[in-house]
């Protein structure tokens, strides 16, 4: 959101053209993988990427942008948020992943809890 306008919007879910894991089963399951690790062993696509790929795709900068994510991004989703130029991530529920947190906090990013009033 930049402007109080939407500029994307992302799902959870598996890249275009491929089978979810719904379909082909979950490797995160059968290799018994805890949350919050091993991200790169997940066919989906974490909605905060959809949001920022289809941006691009469609040829809209988020830069300077606010996202607002059901939970906290994950590291991967960390590390394209501030590499688009996202300023503000607005979460809902929490997420287990400690470097997440910390690459974040060096990043001059926002980061409010949806509870927290806006400054």
């Amino acid at each position: 959101m930049k402007d109080n306008h939407v500029l994307s919007t992302g799902y959870n879910g598996a890249p275009r053209g491929v089978s979810h894991c719904e379909e082909k089963g979950c490797l995160r399951v059968l290799m018994n993988v805890p949350s919050g690790t091993r991200h790169e062993l997940c066919r989906g696509v974490h909605a905060e990427q959809n949001a920022v790929t289809q941006a691009a795709y469609f040829g809209v900068s988020v830069k300077g942008a606010k996202i607002y994510t059901t939970t906290f991004p994950c590291s991967l989703c960390a590390k394209i948020l501030i590499n688009s130029g996202i300023t503000e991530i607005v979460y809902d529920e929490g997420y287990m992943d400690d470097l997440s947190k910390d690459i974040l906090s060096e990043a001059d990013l926002k980061i409010r809890h949806v509870d927290e009033k806006s400054e």
